[in-house]
């Protein structure tokens, strides 16, 4: 999970401080995200999934498919 996030954030060409400036965190904390040295919180993941326009299962790694789920009507 941390390297596909790392990933994404390179693909982007985003800097460390872009994403975390977005997550409303520090460059700091979201550094530990990528290296592992500190779980990410579901809300964070969340918000990471929807800014890069994937699904929370691949940045988990649970999935290769890079596109979202389908929204779903309740």
């Amino acid at each position: 999970m941390y390297r596909r996030i790392r990933d994404m954030r390179e693909d982007a060409d985003l800097l460390q401080k872009d994403v975390a400036d977005y997550l409303q965190c520090t460059q700091v904390s979201y550094s530990h995200y990528e290296l592992g040295k500190r779980d990410i919180p579901t809300d964070v993941l969340i918000r990471l999934a929807s800014f890069y326009q994937t699904s929370t299962d691949y940045l988990l790694g649970l999935t290769d498919v890079k596109q979202p789920y389908p929204k779903t009507k309740v």
